[in-house]
């Protein structure tokens, strides 16, 4: 999966690349077909110490997967969006199984009342 990696207001470590890499990459297990994705990593200037914010968003067939958080450092940040990301694609992945079983009854259906 491709992953573009954006930092705004500072430049990234490579270990911090490759960790985001390394964690978006777990994703391809819970759905194979994810097209590509986006990480954004901010840091905002306020007085508290969470303050480094990672958004990640996630192009999949038939919608785009977004998650938000905002902790004490990059890497945690990112952990919990990743967490929120997998709930977000498991949902997604069950909502279009279902789908797809209801169509493949209706169309079961009217090839049996055809006849």
């Amino acid at each position: 999966m491709k992953i573009t990696v954006q930092s705004i207001h500072f430049n990234a470590d490579h270990k911090l690349l490759d960790f985001i890499q390394k964690k978006v990459d777990k994703l391809d297990q819970f759905h194979d077909q994810i097209i590509s994705g986006e990480v954004y990593l901010k840091l905002e200037n306020v007085e508290d110490e969470a303050n480094k914010i990672s958004e990640i968003k996630l192009i999949v067939p038939g919608g785009i997967l977004f998650a938000k958080e905002q902790c004490k450092s990059f890497e945690e940040a990112t952990d919990l969006s990743i967490e929120s990301l997998r709930k977000q694609i498991t949902k997604h992945k069950d909502k279009t199984r279902a789908k797809l079983s209801e169509h493949k009854v209706l169309i079961n259906a009217n090839e049996v009342s055809d006849y």
